[in-house]
This record gives structure tokens, sequence and C-alpha cells, in this order.
């Protein structure tokens, strides 16, 4: 536990050890509502969203507690089935081979602008119900929103509007039209979805939308990214996956993305935290109205959890990582990122076997801010295919 002064002023405790970040995701002491905080002006907002501002955004899985969260989660949950991922399964497919078809034959790529980036937001876009026509729109939206994260001001918020408005127009027509069309996509679910009678409203179901937009593509492109980096740099693992897959074996492709979470994940830490009443956590006393920021990246890396915690082993077993999170704010995509994972991966792999990084370790760049951890750039090499 360690108490210290972030960038923006504000004074935080950072949660490093396994044990301890498991307690504290899990710890309903600690609120997911920055109201709780007495520094709203630094706080409001601070989930790790670019331009979150808008009331209406911040009625979402990530800023609320029970028993909002419990509805709201409870109504989602009924639209975001494994049934429903499972089947999604051939889209992924398709969608991973068409961005590979694009650069094969020039023998080299930015995996992160050519591929990790557009296969989850097409995905993500396909998934919500958006029409193909506008996805495009969407893919610049998000562009701007993973270039420039972070800033409320410019091209940011305008794209956050902009994605904002699409997605509450897009509700009111579906919810119009819906006794029509029965359409199955996950927007259409959410509108459906009801507990006990109560359903989400627009506003809510507009917010969903958009943290499920926005949380299912930007830790799924680190995923991808950073799994694919990690291979690179370490071949000798990434030669057992390939001869796995060559084998029509699958075990070693799922423990190996478990692993890759967990030795390079996309969230490095968890979003805010404020405490509701006085605690302890690893020996600190944690006043009420104190933010703590669960240091993910770090407790996935404790040696007092796991063994050879920086050995990239992708046969590791006893791997319960935080990558995803722990408690009632566990992701609920999930499945979705672990399908796009694994389908990226071994697609990549098998179809560019000699797959080489193009550049000095030393020259890449991380993007900046203090939840997300990805690459900006990842330039690859490798035989052109026909």
């Amino acid at each position: 536990m360690h108490r210290t002064r972030l960038p923006s002023g504000v004074e935080a405790w950072l949660v490093t050890r396994y044990a301890d970040a498991r307690q504290a995701l899990a710890d309903q002491r600690l609120s997911k509502n920055p109201a709780h905080h007495d520094e709203p002006a630094h706080a409001k907002g601070k989930t790790g969203i670019p331009g979150e501002r808008k009331a209406e955004l911040m009625t979402h899985l990530l800023n609320i507690d029970p028993p909002d969260h419990t509805r709201l989660r409870r109504l989602v949950s009924k639209a975001f089935t494994p049934r429903r991922v499972a089947e999604f399964a051939p889209r992924v497919q398709e969608l991973t081979d068409h961005l590979i078809d694009q650069f094969a034959h020039r023998g080299t790529a930015d995996l992160i602008h050519e591929f990790a980036f557009p296969l989850p937001i097409y995905a993500i876009c396909d998934m919500l119900g958006v029409p193909r026509e506008d996805q495009d729109d969407f893919r610049d939206w998000a562009g701007m929103m993973i270039r420039h994260g972070g800033g409320p001001r410019g091209g940011v918020a305008r794209s956050v509007k902009k994605m904002r408005g699409y997605l509450a127009d897009l509700i009111h027509r579906k919810r119009e039209r819906l006794r029509e069309d029965g359409d199955d996509d996950l927007i259409s679910g959410l509108i459906r979805a009801s507990d006990h009678g109560e359903h989400l409203t627009e506003n809510e179901a507009a917010a969903m939308a958009f943290i499920l937009l926005f949380a299912g593509f930007e830790t799924t492109v680190n995923l991808i990214g950073n799994g694919t980096y990690a291979l690179l740099r370490n071949p000798v693992q990434r030669e057992r996956l390939q001869r796995s897959l060559a084998a029509g074996e699958t075990g070693l492709l799922a423990t190996g993305v478990e692993e890759l979470l967990r030795y390079d994940g996309p969230v490095e830490l968890a979003t805010w935290r404020f405490a509701t009443e006085a605690l302890t956590i690893g020996g600190q006393h944690i006043e009420p109205g104190d933010p703590v920021l669960v240091v993910l990246a770090a407790a996935d890396r404790d040696p007092e959890r796991f063994a050879d915690p920086d050995t990239l082993d992708l046969a590791r077993r006893d791997n319960q990582h935080l990558g995803y999170g722990h408690g009632i704010h566990y992701c609920l995509g999930a499945p979705l990122a672990r399908l796009e994972g694994q389908t990226a991966l071994a697609t990549l792999l098998t179809r560019l076997p000699d797959l080489q990084l193009d550049a000095d370790p030393d020259d890449l760049r991380w993007r900046g801010g203090l939840i997300m951890r990805g690459l900006r750039t990842l330039p690859v090499r490798f035989t052109p295919q026909s």
C-alpha cells in the first residue's frame, strides 16, 4: 500500500500486492461512485473513458454501486449471454481473416492500427447491432479516443458526443421497430431485458452500450497487441504455441491467453474506487473519501502469489490473475475478449508463421494514461503471403 500524489494532483492509495488487490476489488466499502470523493473536481469521470463528463454517461456499471449496479448488471447479463458469444465465433474468425488478408501480401504491417484496433471495434459494433454502413464512423471516433485518451476537450470530446448521440438515436429507432424486426443484436437484447417488469431506460441503455463499446474494444486492442509483443519477445514460448496449434490442440492457446493477461495485461490499474468509511488494507488505514487504485499489473506479478512471476509460461495452470478484475465488477465482456484474443493470436501465428518484430523494442512507445496499458504501434515483418 502506497500513498502517492498523481499527476493530476489527487492523492490516492495504490494497492500493489495480490492479496490486498483481491480484497480491495471485492470490498463494497470501496465505492465506484465519484460522489464519495472529497475532491470531485479531480475525480469526476475518472473511469478511464476519455471525455466522460455527462451525467447520462455516468449511469453505467463502472461508476455505480449496489443496488443500482445489481439491477443493471442483472439486466445486461440477460442480453450478454455465453450463448451469444459462442454464436459470434464464426464472425470473429471472418473478421480476423479479412483483416490479415489486407496486409498479408506486403510482408510488413503495423499490427496495432491494421489488426488489433479494427478487429474488436468491428466485432463489438456487429454484436451491438450497429449497421455495417455506420461502422467506419465508429472506427474513426474510437480511433480519436484511443489516440488522445483522457482529454476532455477538442476531438476526443467531439468523438464522444457523436458516439453518444448516435447510440441514443440507434436505441430509439430500435425500440420503435423492435416488435416488427425481432432483431437479435445486443442493443435489442438490452431493450428487451427486464427484471420483474423493470426495463432499462433509453439513457441507461445508451450509457450501457457506450461502456460496452468502449471497454469492449480498447481492452481487446491491448490484449492482442501486448500478447503478440510478448510472444515475439519470447520465441521459445511462441514456437511452443505454434507447434500446439499445428497439431490441432487448443489447450495451450486457452491457458496461453490467460498467461498473457497476467504477464502484460490490457488494464494496468483498475478504475477508481473511493472509501465510504474507514477501513484497513495491507495494514494501512484508509480514511472515508480516500481514492484507492488497484494496480492490477503489479498484483499479477506478485512473487508471493505467482511462481517466477516475470517469466512467461503459456502452460501456467495456477493462474487466477486479476486482468479482468474480481468481485461484482468483474468484466462482463471477458468471454468475448477471450474469444477475440484466442482467435486473433491463433490465426496470426498460423497464417504468418515467421512473424517477427520490425523495430527496436526500445523505440516502441506505450500510450499514456493511468488505466490502460497498450502499444501505440507494433511494426512486424513476415514472408509475404499470396
